[in-house]
């Protein structure tokens, strides 16, 4: 398992925004979706609003590879899929009301649903 730098940490953590795309079968990158993004510790997470059925979701969890741009950093990655419960869960759940909480609450809200909860990934750098 690899890990961030300070330095990629202290970009991505606050950045709004993730451009994720996902690695197909054939190697090339998936069209990159935006998503949100948050740090926990030495750790960035990110959940599907529309749960383990969306596009980009699948994607990642099919071959757990991909591409990721925030930032100012573009790095390849590995997603690893979180548990959708426990501390952790809760943990992530805060940190996406707090990082978002200038957007309506409606729109928060929709991170920290059971179907995002079980949608998470932990991203590790390749």
């Amino acid at each position: 398992m690899s890990t961030w730098t300070a330095d990629e940490l202290t970009r991505i953590g606050p950045a709004e925004e993730m451009e994720v795309a996902f690695l197909r079968e054939d190697d090339s990158l998936g069209k990159p979706r935006t998503v949100w993004v948050v740090r926990d510790g030495d750790d960035l997470y990110l959940r599907s609003v529309y749960g383990r059925t969306s596009a980009w979701f699948r994607g990642a969890t099919r071959r757990h590879a991909g591409h990721i741009r925030a930032g100012g950093v573009s790095k390849d990655v590995t997603f690893v899929e979180v548990a959708p419960d426990g501390p952790l869960a809760d943990e992530l759940d805060a940190e996406y009301r707090r990082k978002y909480k200038r957007f309506a609450e409606s729109i928060v809200e929709s991170e920290t649903t059971g179907k995002a909860r079980e949608a998470t990934v932990r991203l590790e750098p390749r």
